[in-house]
């Protein structure tokens, strides 16, 4: 604190707080990592030992490349660096290969690459406006921005405990997103196409990216009442806005089609025979579908409506499993789960066109894409809720209302998390950093719109102290019921779908906010 006290009086405080999270990650280094570890060891090992004509059929372990070609090369031009602390750790028939140096390597290299991340925290503290002035540094909406993002407790816990390169990747969209804000279109626009070819998850977020670019780039003016002026459409500015696509793209993918290797690259991406569900489910709607469904094979079975023989152990003991069946209700196809998640779409992207409300308009419609593929999506993993936390950072320092949609679903999705860190040693580390994340972002942003209504309802206010009795059952009292043989799936299905009330919560009062707020009526795009 007296290392930021004398930062801040000299004006450099953005430069302490980077410094002292990256001192953190340090620390974190000897903690426990996940299989994660392995699958980017191997694909060190399958890009450095390997031809690409090779990466993507490589299959000697299980963890095989299934991320699109940037983070592919991105992996090559790292093996280059980790030759020289262990050449080992190259080999791919050097299956779990974990040397310290491996390990040193491998959190560093992370640490490293956070950089990025951090330039591009700084860019968009540059966006936000300084309507609330404060005289106090700490009550400024830039540097509570910069604690939000900087020291978001998902993402340390994900990427430097658990392990996974999500820092230089969020990096890359926040970057995009500030150069919207900027007004720097072909950037954003070029920024975000090469995020796609690094990790497809971001497709969730695409949508919002092209509708926005074609209603605020293509078309240069609009009318008074805030409806688009078709006759102001730029043929070039479209041609100019499809090139960039295709000239990363070709670079991307070109190399593989030129090997007829298309097909192959995809069915890697894309790999619709796993479950629908993870296999600790993410929490949203499909963990409330799964969740309801076991009430009613149980119910069922005390009520001898249904058949023991008839079903599979898996589904009632071992709990959550990544080919779940169902039971009771109709069983969920990945075409289903994409007319859903289309559907929940659909009317923040109507809103985005009909509606314009600038960046920020399409800031929120972002998230709403994020949330609504989370929601909805087939095979979401539970990290891919930092999709929508980090950028709705931004939005929380705008106003009341978004503040505190910010706070229930960072403080839901970040609990949610819990699971990925099972082991006894960072028990405590996930406690601690989780509480004191959350008390600042809830005591910051109070401070911030101390003059404005409570952030929080009784009802939410219940819901989120709830969670506290949540973690003690599942952490401690669990462990000494009979449930723990029977059920021992429970502590991961009470969590999930506890979760997963509150980010649909946050879901659909963002979505309210979005329909019910008006235009921005008549603005003059560049």
């Amino acid at each position: 604190m007296a290392v930021l006290g004398v930062a801040t009086s000299g004006g450099h405080w953005f430069s302490a707080l980077a410094f002292g999270v990256t001192l953190l990650k340090c620390l974190l280094i000897p903690t426990y990592h996940s299989t994660d570890f392995e699958v980017h060891r191997n694909w060190l090992a399958i890009t450095h030992s390997l031809p690409m004509s090779q990466w993507y059929y490589e299959a000697t372990s299980e963890w095989t490349l299934d991320y699109p070609p940037f983070f592919a090369w991105f992996e090559y031009a790292l093996s280059h660096v980790a030759k020289y602390f262990d050449q080992e750790m190259l080999n791919i028939h050097n299956l779990n290969y974990s040397s310290s140096k491996t390990l040193l390597f491998q959190r560093f290299s992370v640490i490293f690459t956070d950089a990025l991340f951090v330039y591009a925290v700084h860019e968009c503290c540059k966006c936000i406006d300084g309507k609330k002035a404060a005289k106090e540094l700490t009550e400024k909406p830039k540097f509570i921005l910069s604690v939000l993002l900087l020291w978001n407790f998902g993402l340390l816990i994900v990427d430097h405990i658990h392990f996974q390169y999500n820092g230089f990747l969020f990096g890359l969209m926040l970057l995009s997103i500030a150069r919207l804000f900027q007004k720097r279109h072909m950037e954003g626009a070029f920024l975000f196409a090469v995020l796609l070819h690094f990790k497809h998850i971001y497709l969730y977020v695409a949508p919002a990216y092209g509708i926005y670019l074609l209603r605020s780039y293509c078309f240069t003016a609009n009318k008074a009442d805030g409806s688009v002026r078709w006759n102001s459409f730029s043929f070039v500015r479209l041609i100019s806005l499809g090139l960039i696509v295709f000239l990363v793209s070709a670079l991307s993918l070109g190399p593989f089609l030129a090997l007829n290797q298309l097909p192959q690259v995809f069915s890697r991406l894309f790999p619709f025979k796993r479950g629908l569900c993870h296999a600790y489910w993410a929490p949203n709607f499909w963990a409330l579908y799964n969740t309801l469904d076991k009430v009613l094979s149980v119910i069922g079975l005390k009520l001898k409506l249904l058949d023991p023989n008839k079903i599979p152990k898996a589904s009632m003991t071992s709990g959550l499993v990544q080919q779940f069946q169902h039971i009771v209700l109709p069983s969920v196809t990945p075409l289903a789960t994409l007319i859903c998640t289309l559907i929940a779409i659909l009317p923040s992207i109507f809103c985005l066109w009909f509606k314009p409300q600038g960046p920020r308009g399409f800031l929120r419609c972002l998230i709403l894409c994020a949330l609504s593929s989370f929601m909805f999506g087939w095979h979401v993993h539970e990290k891919a809720i930092l999709l929508a936390i980090l950028p709705m950072s931004l939005l929380s320092v705008g106003n009341a209302g978004d503040a505190s949609i910010f706070l229930i679903l960072t403080t839901t999705g970040h609990y949610s998390l819990f699971p990925l860190l099972f082991t006894a040693p960072e028990f405590p580390i996930k406690i601690l950093l989780m509480l004191l994340f959350t008390i600042y972002s809830i005591s910051s942003l109070k401070t911030l719109f101390r003059k404005e209504k409570p952030l929080f309802n009784w009802m939410e206010t219940f819901y989120l102290l709830g969670l506290g009795p949540l973690e003690v059952f599942c952490e401690f009292v669990f462990h000494f019921t009979s449930w723990k043989l029977k059920y021992s799936f429970l502590p991961l299905l009470l969590t999930s779908a506890y979760c997963a009330v509150g980010i649909t919560y946050a879901w659909f009062k963002l979505y309210v906010s979005v329909l019910t707020d008006p235009p921005a009526g008549k603005t003059k795009k560049q």
